[in-house]
C-alpha cells in the first residue's frame, strides 16, 4: 500500500457548481527564509494536475523526498484552466504559502475558486 502523501489540494469551480478538474498545480518550497527577498529562492518540489474530482492525492509520490519543515507555495494555473472553458479570469494564476511546522501532520489546502474570486483555508 502506498504511503499518502503529506500535502494534498482539492479546488471546487463555483462558476460551474463542480470540481475543476485538469487544473495544473506546481509546489515549491522556500530555500531561504530572508524576508527581504520573498520571491527568490522557491525550489520546484513537484508538479501536478487535478483529478475528476478536482483532487491531487498523490502529488508527492512515495518516490519523492519527505517534507521538511518551512515555507511551501502552491501555485495554480487559473488561467489556462478557465481558457479551457471559453472564460476570462481576474487571476491568472492563484499562489498559497503556507507553513509546515510539524511534519508528522498532513497538510491539504483547499481552493475555491471562480473567475474572479477565491479563498482557501487549512483542510482535513
Amino acid at each position: 500500500m502506498s504511503k499518502k502523501s503529506p500535502i494534498t489540494c482539492h479546488v471546487l469551480d463555483t462558476s460551474r457548481g463542480e470540481p475543476a478538474k485538469m487544473l495544473q498545480i506546481r509546489l515549491e518550497k522556500k530555500t531561504s527564509t530572508s524576508s527581504e527577498e520573498p520571491d527568490k529562492n522557491w525550489v520546484l518540489v513537484a508538479v501536478g494536475e487535478t483529478n475528476e474530482d478536482g483532487r491531487c492525492p498523490n502529488l508527492l509520490s512515495a518516490k519523492s523526498p519527505e517534507i521538511t519543515e518551512g515555507l511551501y507555495r502552491f501555485t495554480f494555473n487559473t488561467g489556462s484552466y478557465f481558457r479551457n472553458f471559453n472564460k476570462d479570469t481576474f487571476y491568472p494564476y492563484v499562489q498559497i504559502i503556507f507553513e509546515v511546522t510539524d511534519t508528522t501532520q498532513h497538510y491539504h489546502v483547499p481552493l475555491i475558486l471562480s473567475p474572479y474570486s477565491y479563498t482557501t483555508y487549512r483542510g482535513s
